[in-house]
């Protein structure tokens, strides 16, 4: 069984996830897909906590936690459905890259209620932790890649070679055709660069 590494950059509520393998020292895209961590039908859930800016702090907590747990299974339950699908076709998921922003600390939650982009960027750890519990869980190892450096680790990691790699990668479209946008792109270099 040939390994392979998911790539992913996540959204409110979604989430674009790109596997790659290795063909012969280059990138191989092998799957994209767009999953879904909230149940879109609920109010709230593609924003948490916005949502829970209007409630009292102990009903903030709660929410948050109720949808959290929610986030984590629905993101188990399509990374394992993706590792599954991969598996069928011959591959292992060894790793997943997750596309991080700035690594900012978070404060108490009623701080981050206080502060809009505190809310901000909760929310992108929110759904980022959906992600690496669901690894965690399904015993994948998870590499936390900041986006806008992505393409400069690749380069700084793998030397000469990284041109090749960015180039596959870009040109991935003419074979999987669209979308493969620039997110899509992010995360299979991710990807790659922790499959090496």
């Amino acid at each position: 069984m040939k390994s392979a590494a998911i790539g992913v950059r996540m959204h409110s509520g979604w989430g674009v996830v790109v596997a790659v393998s290795n063909d012969g020292g280059r990138p191989n895209v092998i799957a994209r897909e767009r999953i879904v961590v909230v149940d879109e039908k609920a109010g709230g859930k593609r924003q948490p906590y916005h949502f829970a800016k209007t409630m009292s702090l102990s009903a903030a907590e709660k929410y948050i936690t109720r949808s959290k747990e929610e986030s984590q299974r629905l993101a188990r339950e399509a990374i394992r459905a993706l590792a599954e699908n991969l598996r069928s076709a011959g591959y292992r998921v060894a790793c997943c890259a997750l596309l991080t922003a700035s690594g900012r600390a978070l404060p108490e939650l009623a701080a981050i209620l206080a502060a809009h982009p505190l809310i901000h960027t909760a929310e992108g750890e929110f759904f980022r932790g959906a992600i690496s519990e669901a690894c965690g869980t399904l015993k994948i190892a998870v590499a936390r890649v900041r986006e806008r450096d992505a393409e400069k680790e690749v380069k700084a990691r793998l030397g000469k070679p990284a041109g090749d790699a960015i180039k596959r990668i870009a040109n991935a479209r003419k074979t999987l055709g669209a979308p493969w946008t620039q997110e899509h792109k992010k995360a299979a270099l991710a990807a790659w660069m922790a499959l090496r």
